[in-house]
């Protein structure tokens, strides 16, 4: 099991960001290095590129506030 985390480094600032989309699906095949999720800070689009292969399971929705470092997946 491999945690999906927001990188500590995605951004600058000290912002808060806000999942625009999920780019995969709950249950679905991801591969390491897909952009599996949108993230808006400020304005600006950032990518969520997914940590390992394997079975995504999401744990936050789009709408979510999320901060730096926060676990919003799982793949396994």
């Amino acid at each position: 099991m491999t945690d999906v985390i927001v990188p500590v480094d995605l951004w600058e600032e000290e912002s808060e960001a806000v999942i625009t989309s999920w780019l995969a699906s709950d249950g679905g095949d991801v591969s390491e290095g897909d952009v599996i999720a949108e993230l808006m800070v400020e304005k600006i689009q950032y990518e969520l590129l997914a940590p390992a292969t394997g079975k995504l399971s999401l744990i936050s929705d789009v709408d979510d506030v999320v901060e730096k470092g926060q676990k919003v997946a799982t793949i396994g």
